[in-house]
Protein backbone atom coordinates (compact mmCIF):
# COMPACT_ATOMS: atom_id res chain seq x y z
CA UNK A 1 0.00 0.00 0.00
CA UNK A 2 2.69 2.58 0.73
CA UNK A 3 4.49 1.64 -1.89
CA UNK A 4 1.33 2.63 -4.28
CA UNK A 5 1.47 5.75 -2.59
CA UNK A 6 5.26 6.65 -2.60
CA UNK A 7 4.63 6.13 -6.77
CA UNK A 8 2.11 8.90 -6.87
CA UNK A 9 4.68 11.54 -5.25
CA UNK A 10 6.08 11.87 -8.56
CA UNK A 11 2.87 12.33 -10.01
CA UNK A 12 1.80 15.14 -7.21
CA UNK A 13 5.63 16.81 -7.87
CA UNK A 14 4.74 16.65 -12.02
CA UNK A 15 1.33 18.07 -11.07
CA UNK A 16 3.03 20.84 -8.97
CA UNK A 17 5.34 21.78 -11.06
CA UNK A 18 2.88 22.25 -14.18
CA UNK A 19 0.34 24.39 -11.97
CA UNK A 20 3.30 26.45 -11.39
CA UNK A 21 4.01 27.42 -15.08
CA UNK A 22 2.29 30.92 -16.43
CA UNK A 23 1.17 28.38 -19.26
CA UNK A 24 -1.08 26.27 -17.38
CA UNK A 25 -2.10 28.89 -14.80
CA UNK A 26 -3.56 30.90 -17.12
CA UNK A 27 -5.33 28.03 -19.30
CA UNK A 28 -8.60 27.17 -16.70
CA UNK A 29 -9.35 23.76 -18.97
CA UNK A 30 -5.61 22.49 -18.21
CA UNK A 31 -5.42 23.99 -14.81
CA UNK A 32 -8.39 22.90 -13.33
CA UNK A 33 -8.47 18.79 -13.39
CA UNK A 34 -4.61 19.20 -12.78
CA UNK A 35 -5.95 21.39 -9.16
CA UNK A 36 -8.41 18.43 -8.89
CA UNK A 37 -6.19 15.52 -9.25
CA UNK A 38 -3.81 17.50 -6.71
CA UNK A 39 -6.18 18.00 -4.12
CA UNK A 40 -7.12 14.08 -4.34
CA UNK A 41 -3.50 13.28 -4.23
CA UNK A 42 -2.31 15.77 -1.38
CA UNK A 43 -4.03 13.81 1.87
CA UNK A 44 -2.27 11.06 0.79
CA UNK A 45 1.05 12.94 0.52
CA UNK A 46 0.83 13.96 3.58
CA UNK A 47 0.08 10.87 5.31
CA UNK A 48 3.49 9.29 3.45
CA UNK A 49 5.27 11.98 5.07
CA UNK A 50 3.72 11.34 8.59
CA UNK A 51 4.57 6.98 7.91
CA UNK A 52 8.12 7.93 6.89
CA UNK A 53 8.98 9.96 9.51
CA UNK A 54 7.00 7.86 12.55
CA UNK A 55 8.48 4.93 10.70
CA UNK A 56 11.96 5.89 11.63
CA UNK A 57 11.29 6.81 14.65
CA UNK A 58 10.18 3.54 15.60
CA UNK A 59 13.04 1.50 14.03
CA UNK A 60 15.13 4.14 16.12
CA UNK A 61 13.23 3.54 19.19
CA UNK A 62 12.92 -0.67 18.55
CA UNK A 63 17.49 -0.27 17.82
CA UNK A 64 17.49 1.00 21.53
CA UNK A 65 15.03 -0.97 22.83
CA UNK A 66 17.15 -4.38 21.89
CA UNK A 67 20.78 -3.15 21.60
CA UNK A 68 20.86 -0.48 24.88
CA UNK A 69 23.08 -0.97 27.99
CA UNK A 70 21.19 1.29 29.62
CA UNK A 71 17.99 -0.02 31.90
CA UNK A 72 16.35 3.23 32.14
CA UNK A 73 16.85 4.33 28.32
CA UNK A 74 15.63 0.55 27.15
CA UNK A 75 12.13 1.61 29.16
CA UNK A 76 11.91 4.81 27.54
CA UNK A 77 12.71 3.31 24.37
CA UNK A 78 9.93 0.42 24.56
CA UNK A 79 7.12 2.70 25.65
CA UNK A 80 7.70 4.90 22.48
CA UNK A 81 7.64 1.59 20.50
CA UNK A 82 4.30 0.54 22.28
CA UNK A 83 2.83 4.43 21.52
CA UNK A 84 4.26 4.53 17.84
CA UNK A 85 3.51 1.30 16.55
CA UNK A 86 -0.59 1.75 16.97
CA UNK A 87 -0.22 5.18 15.55
CA UNK A 88 1.64 3.71 12.43
CA UNK A 89 -1.39 1.14 12.26
CA UNK A 90 -3.92 3.95 12.31
CA UNK A 91 -1.99 5.43 9.46
CA UNK A 92 -2.08 2.79 7.45
CA UNK A 93 -5.98 2.27 7.82
CA UNK A 94 -5.95 6.31 6.84
CA UNK A 95 -4.15 5.23 3.90
CA UNK A 96 -6.22 2.75 2.84
CA UNK A 97 -9.18 4.90 2.92
CA UNK A 98 -7.58 7.51 1.07
CA UNK A 99 -6.74 5.17 -1.81
CA UNK A 100 -10.22 4.22 -2.05
CA UNK A 101 -11.75 5.95 -5.82
CA UNK A 102 -12.91 9.16 -5.03
CA UNK A 103 -15.98 10.98 -7.49
CA UNK A 104 -14.59 13.54 -9.46
CA UNK A 105 -17.94 15.63 -8.74
CA UNK A 106 -16.89 15.52 -5.02
CA UNK A 107 -16.24 19.19 -4.65
CA UNK A 108 -19.17 20.21 -7.13
CA UNK A 109 -21.88 22.75 -6.17
CA UNK A 110 -25.25 20.80 -7.17
CA UNK A 111 -28.65 21.60 -8.49
CA UNK A 112 -31.43 19.83 -6.59
CA UNK A 113 -34.80 18.79 -8.64
CA UNK A 114 -37.90 18.30 -6.39
CA UNK A 115 -40.92 17.11 -7.96
CA UNK A 116 -44.13 15.53 -6.53
CA UNK A 117 -44.57 12.29 -7.25
CA UNK A 118 -48.38 10.19 -6.62
CA UNK A 119 -50.27 11.45 -4.03
CA UNK A 120 -51.83 14.59 -5.84
CA UNK A 121 -51.84 17.68 -3.59
CA UNK A 122 -50.25 15.87 -0.67
CA UNK A 123 -47.17 14.81 -2.88
CA UNK A 124 -46.67 18.66 -3.84
CA UNK A 125 -46.91 19.44 -0.08
CA UNK A 126 -44.38 16.80 0.87
CA UNK A 127 -42.07 18.11 -1.92
CA UNK A 128 -42.49 21.39 0.22
CA UNK A 129 -41.35 19.64 3.17
CA UNK A 130 -38.43 18.03 1.64
CA UNK A 131 -37.24 21.22 0.66
CA UNK A 132 -37.34 22.70 3.58
CA UNK A 133 -35.10 20.03 5.39
CA UNK A 134 -32.69 20.91 2.26
CA UNK A 135 -32.57 24.34 3.17
CA UNK A 136 -31.91 24.02 6.61
CA UNK A 137 -29.64 21.49 6.15
CA UNK A 138 -27.67 24.23 3.89
CA UNK A 139 -27.75 26.39 6.81
CA UNK A 140 -26.49 24.28 9.22
CA UNK A 141 -23.31 23.89 6.68
CA UNK A 142 -22.90 27.05 5.84
CA UNK A 143 -24.12 27.12 2.37
CA UNK A 144 -25.85 29.56 -0.08
CA UNK A 145 -28.94 28.48 -1.91
CA UNK A 146 -30.56 30.46 -4.96
CA UNK A 147 -33.92 28.90 -6.43
CA UNK A 148 -33.89 29.07 -9.99
CA UNK A 149 -37.69 27.92 -10.69
CA UNK A 150 -40.86 26.95 -8.72
CA UNK A 151 -43.75 25.57 -10.07
CA UNK A 152 -46.50 25.70 -6.95
CA UNK A 153 -49.55 24.00 -6.52
CA UNK A 154 -52.90 25.74 -4.97
CA UNK A 155 -52.18 23.99 -1.25
CA UNK A 156 -49.14 25.69 -0.95
CA UNK A 157 -46.43 23.02 -2.22
CA UNK A 158 -44.53 22.24 -5.56
CA UNK A 159 -44.98 20.61 -8.43
CA UNK A 160 -41.57 21.38 -8.87
CA UNK A 161 -38.86 23.42 -7.53
CA UNK A 162 -35.18 23.67 -8.92
CA UNK A 163 -32.35 25.15 -6.35
CA UNK A 164 -28.33 25.36 -6.33
CA UNK A 165 -26.66 24.95 -3.29
CA UNK A 166 -23.13 26.35 -3.15
CA UNK A 167 -20.69 25.49 -0.72
CA UNK A 168 -17.41 22.91 0.11
CA UNK A 169 -18.04 19.03 -0.54
CA UNK A 170 -21.98 19.81 -1.47
CA UNK A 171 -22.00 17.67 -4.26
CA UNK A 172 -20.13 14.80 -1.79
CA UNK A 173 -22.65 15.08 0.72
CA UNK A 174 -25.86 15.57 -1.15
CA UNK A 175 -25.27 12.63 -3.60
CA UNK A 176 -26.83 10.07 -1.63
CA UNK A 177 -30.64 11.99 -1.74
CA UNK A 178 -31.32 11.09 -5.29
CA UNK A 179 -33.99 9.05 -5.69
CA UNK A 180 -37.93 8.51 -4.80
CA UNK A 181 -38.20 10.09 -1.06
CA UNK A 182 -41.60 8.36 0.27
CA UNK A 183 -43.94 9.61 3.37
CA UNK A 184 -46.66 8.43 5.45
CA UNK A 185 -48.58 10.60 7.38
CA UNK A 186 -52.32 11.57 8.09
CA UNK A 187 -53.06 14.57 5.51
CA UNK A 188 -54.72 17.78 7.30
CA UNK A 189 -57.47 17.39 4.87
CA UNK A 190 -58.47 14.18 6.03
CA UNK A 191 -60.53 13.84 8.52
CA UNK A 192 -60.76 10.04 9.14
CA UNK A 193 -57.29 10.14 9.87
CA UNK A 194 -56.62 7.50 7.55
CA UNK A 195 -52.69 7.39 6.67
CA UNK A 196 -51.95 7.89 3.28
CA UNK A 197 -48.74 7.69 1.30
CA UNK A 198 -47.22 10.11 -1.12
CA UNK A 199 -43.83 10.43 -3.14
CA UNK A 200 -41.60 12.86 -4.13
CA UNK A 201 -38.50 12.07 -6.13
CA UNK A 202 -35.29 14.29 -5.77
CA UNK A 203 -32.46 14.18 -8.35
CA UNK A 204 -29.19 16.14 -7.08
CA UNK A 205 -26.93 17.04 -10.24
CA UNK A 206 -23.00 18.45 -10.15
CA UNK A 207 -23.07 21.82 -11.37
CA UNK A 208 -21.24 21.57 -14.88
CA UNK A 209 -18.72 24.28 -16.03
CA UNK A 210 -18.36 25.23 -19.53
CA UNK A 211 -15.35 23.32 -19.47
CA UNK A 212 -17.40 20.25 -18.84
CA UNK A 213 -20.19 21.11 -21.26
CA UNK A 214 -19.80 23.01 -24.29
CA UNK A 215 -23.22 24.02 -26.00
CA UNK A 216 -22.93 25.73 -29.05
CA UNK A 217 -25.92 28.57 -28.95
CA UNK A 218 -27.29 27.29 -32.78
CA UNK A 219 -28.48 24.23 -30.54
CA UNK A 220 -30.26 26.49 -27.88
CA UNK A 221 -33.66 28.16 -28.39
CA UNK A 222 -35.07 31.08 -26.07
CA UNK A 223 -38.54 31.52 -25.64
CA UNK A 224 -39.79 34.92 -23.10
CA UNK A 225 -42.85 34.67 -21.42
CA UNK A 226 -44.39 36.65 -18.53
CA UNK A 227 -43.39 34.88 -15.49
CA UNK A 228 -46.63 33.43 -12.88
CA UNK A 229 -46.99 34.09 -9.26
CA UNK A 230 -46.52 36.59 -6.78
CA UNK A 231 -44.04 39.30 -7.84
CA UNK A 232 -45.82 42.69 -8.38
CA UNK A 233 -46.61 44.77 -11.57
CA UNK A 234 -43.98 43.91 -12.89
CA UNK A 235 -44.07 40.09 -13.61
CA UNK A 236 -46.90 40.80 -15.54
CA UNK A 237 -45.74 43.45 -17.83
CA UNK A 238 -42.47 42.21 -18.44
CA UNK A 239 -41.49 39.01 -20.28
CA UNK A 240 -38.68 37.99 -17.62
CA UNK A 241 -39.56 34.16 -17.69
CA UNK A 242 -36.98 32.21 -20.24
CA UNK A 243 -37.30 29.17 -21.44
CA UNK A 244 -34.30 26.92 -23.01
CA UNK A 245 -34.77 24.34 -25.36
CA UNK A 246 -31.57 22.27 -26.02
CA UNK A 247 -32.59 21.57 -29.68
CA UNK A 248 -30.65 17.73 -29.94
CA UNK A 249 -32.11 16.04 -26.90
CA UNK A 250 -34.95 17.82 -26.26
CA UNK A 251 -34.05 19.00 -22.83
CA UNK A 252 -35.95 22.14 -21.56
CA UNK A 253 -35.42 24.17 -18.63
CA UNK A 254 -37.14 27.23 -17.11
CA UNK A 255 -36.09 29.85 -14.94
CA UNK A 256 -38.87 33.04 -13.76
CA UNK A 257 -36.99 33.15 -10.71
CA UNK A 258 -35.33 36.40 -11.18
CA UNK A 259 -37.23 40.07 -12.54
CA UNK A 260 -34.05 40.13 -15.21
CA UNK A 261 -34.29 38.49 -18.31
CA UNK A 262 -30.87 37.98 -18.23
CA UNK A 263 -30.26 36.77 -15.00
CA UNK A 264 -32.91 34.03 -15.57
CA UNK A 265 -31.18 32.65 -18.64
CA UNK A 266 -28.18 32.90 -16.69
CA UNK A 267 -29.91 30.49 -14.31
CA UNK A 268 -31.56 28.33 -17.41
CA UNK A 269 -28.15 28.08 -18.70
CA UNK A 270 -26.25 26.82 -15.46
CA UNK A 271 -29.25 24.11 -15.10
CA UNK A 272 -29.52 22.92 -18.84
CA UNK A 273 -25.56 22.21 -18.81
CA UNK A 274 -26.21 20.03 -15.70
CA UNK A 275 -28.63 17.98 -16.93
CA UNK A 276 -26.48 17.32 -20.02
CA UNK A 277 -23.67 16.60 -17.67
CA UNK A 278 -26.03 14.30 -15.71
CA UNK A 279 -26.58 12.45 -18.91
CA UNK A 280 -22.45 12.21 -20.08
CA UNK A 281 -22.01 10.89 -16.73
CA UNK A 282 -25.28 8.35 -17.01
CA UNK A 283 -23.25 7.30 -20.19
CA UNK A 284 -20.70 6.07 -18.88
CA UNK A 285 -21.81 4.98 -15.63
CA UNK A 286 -23.62 2.28 -18.00
CA UNK A 287 -20.69 1.76 -19.89
CA UNK A 288 -18.67 0.54 -16.57
CA UNK A 289 -22.36 -0.19 -14.73
CA UNK A 290 -21.17 -3.57 -13.24
CA UNK A 291 -18.34 -1.64 -11.08
CA UNK A 292 -20.35 1.00 -9.98
CA UNK A 293 -23.37 -1.16 -8.72
CA UNK A 294 -23.00 0.25 -4.93
CA UNK A 295 -25.28 -1.06 -2.19
CA UNK A 296 -26.33 2.38 -1.46
CA UNK A 297 -27.11 2.61 -5.44
CA UNK A 298 -26.86 4.94 -7.97
CA UNK A 299 -29.80 7.24 -6.83
CA UNK A 300 -31.86 7.01 -9.63
CA UNK A 301 -34.98 9.01 -9.85
CA UNK A 302 -36.85 5.79 -9.71
CA UNK A 303 -35.21 4.33 -6.98
CA UNK A 304 -37.27 4.16 -3.65
CA UNK A 305 -34.34 5.22 -0.97
CA UNK A 306 -36.43 6.44 1.86
CA UNK A 307 -39.44 6.25 4.14
CA UNK A 308 -40.44 8.92 6.06
CA UNK A 309 -43.30 7.45 8.67
CA UNK A 310 -45.07 10.55 10.48
CA UNK A 311 -47.32 8.48 12.96
CA UNK A 312 -43.88 6.65 14.35
CA UNK A 313 -41.43 9.48 14.14
CA UNK A 314 -39.12 7.11 11.56
CA UNK A 315 -37.28 7.70 8.56
CA UNK A 316 -35.81 3.99 6.97
CA UNK A 317 -33.12 3.75 4.50
CA UNK A 318 -34.10 1.22 2.18
CA UNK A 319 -30.56 1.03 0.70
CA UNK A 320 -28.71 0.56 3.50
CA UNK A 321 -31.47 -1.43 6.20
CA UNK A 322 -31.44 2.05 8.33
CA UNK A 323 -34.28 2.93 10.67
CA UNK A 324 -33.79 6.00 12.72
CA UNK A 325 -36.76 7.43 15.00
CA UNK A 326 -35.76 11.31 14.29
CA UNK A 327 -38.12 12.72 11.55
CA UNK A 328 -38.98 15.59 13.24
CA UNK A 329 -35.09 16.26 13.33
CA UNK A 330 -34.23 15.09 10.18
CA UNK A 331 -37.33 17.70 8.51
CA UNK A 332 -35.62 20.49 10.31
CA UNK A 333 -32.27 19.84 8.29
CA UNK A 334 -31.01 17.18 10.98
CA UNK A 335 -29.47 14.71 7.88
CA UNK A 336 -26.06 13.96 8.63
CA UNK A 337 -27.10 10.84 10.50
CA UNK A 338 -28.95 9.71 7.07
CA UNK A 339 -25.58 11.36 4.95
CA UNK A 340 -23.11 9.56 7.05
CA UNK A 341 -24.65 5.96 6.66
CA UNK A 342 -24.94 6.27 2.96
CA UNK A 343 -21.37 7.20 2.76
CA UNK A 344 -19.95 4.82 5.36
CA UNK A 345 -22.12 2.03 3.57
CA UNK A 346 -20.12 3.40 0.26
CA UNK A 347 -16.97 3.17 1.74
CA UNK A 348 -16.88 -0.52 3.02
CA UNK A 349 -18.05 -1.53 0.06
CA UNK A 350 -15.28 0.14 -2.02
CA UNK A 351 -12.84 -1.27 0.72
CA UNK A 352 -14.35 -5.12 -0.11
CA UNK A 353 -14.04 -4.72 -3.67
CA UNK A 354 -10.31 -2.99 -3.14
CA UNK A 355 -9.33 -6.44 -1.33
CA UNK A 356 -10.83 -8.45 -3.57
Amino acid sequence: MWERIKALRERFDEIEAAMATQEVALDPARLQPLARERAHLEPLMALLVAFERMSDELQQARDVAQHSDDADLKEMAQAEVDELAPRLAELAEQAKLALLPTDPNDDRNVIVEIRAGTGGDEAGLWAADLYRAYIRYAERRKWRTEVGSVNETASGGFKEIIFTITGDGTYSRLKYESGVHRVQRVPKTEAQGRIHTSTATVAVLPEAQEVDITIAEADIRMDRFHSGGAGGQNVNKVESGVRLTHIPTGIAVACTDERSQLKNRTKAMTILRAKLYDIELERRHTERSDARRAQVGRGGRSEKIRTYNFPENRVTDHRIGLTMHNLNLVLDGDLDGLIDAAATAEQARLLEEQVA
